[in-house]
């Protein structure tokens, strides 16, 4: 029996109109789902607020169970949740079957979190019991993007429902299936209480209507920067918490000793992997000189080696772009690039939706593809003649999420990572990496720090709470 039902996937009405979901690939719509209106925002959450008491209430063993049950669908309907994740979203099947595999250990690392201990006895001056405990923070607004569109909502979303809390999900309409409303068919078959997950795709008005809730105390946001200044700005002004993972221009450093036979393919994996519509993608790739010319000659042979097209039915390794107005902006950096003197050493093409990996020699910081966020398969390539000047390299600019560097003497890759500013690093590996048991966040233009996996997890949905006990009512001077 199949888990999503269009007649039944969307149990609330909602006002803000019809809106058909299509596949990037072929332009058919796959679905029909409503929007939600700023309204409906606030229907979902006073809904959750009142449903949350109960949730929070419920021994710890119960919330784990739902977790639980919860990672095992995703396994158990994994055939038809990756069709959806690959039509509706362009991944490739194995893309499609990596976030099917994240979403169901975050269910069960978040199964874990609703057990851990939560809370401190302090020593105190006065004769009472003195302790912390972390208590839920109520109901979580989470706002999640088109790109993994299921690792970027049950990242949040598990974690917040294990620990007490309501969650109000808005994924984005591009992929309102398999970004929400997927999760919400998983959750309510584990037998999450009703009331505790609203799933509301919307456009920018139900985000904006999300964060400024009176009852959502907690945003959760995945999503570019600029976005995510706007969500930041607005969350400080009514004081509350807004967990922000936003862009990234990651860099990937190719020390002198690096092993280029190895290298060339976790290269284009950083790039090209989902048409590098990834935060974490490798946006820049800085390599050694010695290395230079042989590194962008065997990098370009390899996009030029790579089949686009149909990933629900062709074997490729690339898929589409999301839409049209993605690709317009990534054609539009790599033609500003190639005017400003780089050169196109691959790709740079595209039939309809379909871009090319393409590789770009001799940029430099006036390069636009070098110097932003592309979020398209594009790998420009710099030079660098020493360690110290890769470090500068890769330390500019606004970004600080994530860095791989490439070198046959580990040490040395350690002590080079020491000196440039991310959330996350790898040494021998390429930027693209993610775990639900890791931490991951950015720094700087790339977010306000970890916030998965963990502790980080505990700090992002509950509160501290600080109480004291007597045996007696506590003698004052008058």
């Amino acid at each position: 029996m199949p888990l999503l039902d269009p007649k039944t996937w969307q149990p609330r009405t909602l006002a803000g109109g019809e809106y058909a979901v299509t596949e990037p690939a072929t332009g058919e719509t796959l679905a029909t789902v409503t929007l939600a209106a700023a309204e409906d925002v606030g229907t979902a959450a006073r809904d959750a607020r009142a449903a949350q008491a109960e949730w929070a209430k419920a021994p710890h063993f119960v919330r784990a169970a739902v977790l639980r049950r919860a990672g095992d669908l995703f396994a158990a309907h994994a055939d038809e949740l990756r069709e959806w994740i690959v039509r509706e979203s362009g991944s490739i099947p194995g893309k499609a079957d990596f976030e099917l595999h994240v979403a169901a250990q975050e269910c069960y690392e978040a199964a874990a979190l609703a057990s851990r201990p939560s809370g401190q006895i302090l020593p105190s001056e006065a004769p009472r019991l003195s302790y912390t405990r972390r208590v839920p923070v109520g109901v979580v607004g989470v706002i999640s993007p088109f790109n993994a569109p299921l690792i970027l909502s049950i990242r949040s979303v598990a974690p917040a429902l294990a620990l007490g809390n309501a969650v109000v999900l808005k994924p984005d309409p591009r992929t309102a299936v398999c970004g929400g409303l997927a999760l919400a068919a998983v959750f309510a078959e584990a037998g999450l209480p009703e009331g505790l997950l609203h799933v509301l795709p919307g456009g920018p008005e139900a985000g904006q209507a999300l964060v400024a809730d009176p009852n959502v105390p907690v945003i959760s946001f995945t999503g570019s920067t600029a976005a995510g200044r706007a969500v930041g700005e607005a969350a400080g002004r009514l004081l509350k918490r807004a967990h922000l993972e936003l862009g990234g221009n990651s860099a990937l450093i190719v020390l002198e000793d690096a092993d280029i036979d190895a290298v060339i393919s976790t290269a284009a994996w950083g790039s090209f992997f989902h048409q590098g519509q990834i935060c974490m993608t490798t946006g820049r790739h800085l390599v050694h000189a010695s290395l230079y010319e042989e590194y962008v000659e065997r990098l370009a042979a390899k996009a030029d080696s790579l089949a686009v097209g149909d990933p629900h039915r062709e074997q490729v390794h690339l898929g589409p772009i999301i839409d049209g107005a993605q690709l317009a902006k990534i054609q539009g950096l790599v033609e500003s690039s190639t005017a400003r003197g780089a050169k196109l050493a691959a790709g740079g093409t595209h039939e309809r939706l379909f871009y090319r990996p393409t590789v770009l020699a001799g940029v430099d910081d006036a390069t636009p593809a070098y110097a932003e966020e592309v979020f398209g398969p594009v790998a420009p390539v710099r030079s660098f003649a020493d360690a110290d000047e890769a470090a500068a390299l890769a330390a500019a600019g606004p970004y600080g999420l994530s860095l791989g560097i490439v070198t046959r003497d580990t040490a040395r890759g350690l002590d080079l990572a020491e000196r440039i500013p991310t959330g996350i690093a790898h040494i021998n590996d390429q930027t693209v990496n993610d775990e639900a048991v890791a931490p991951f966040g950015g720094i700087a233009a790339s977010g306000t720090g970890a916030r998965f996996g963990g502790e980080a997890n505990l700090e992002a949905f509950t509160d501290v709470r600080w109480t004291t006990v007597r045996g007696d009512v506590a003698p004052y001077p008058f």
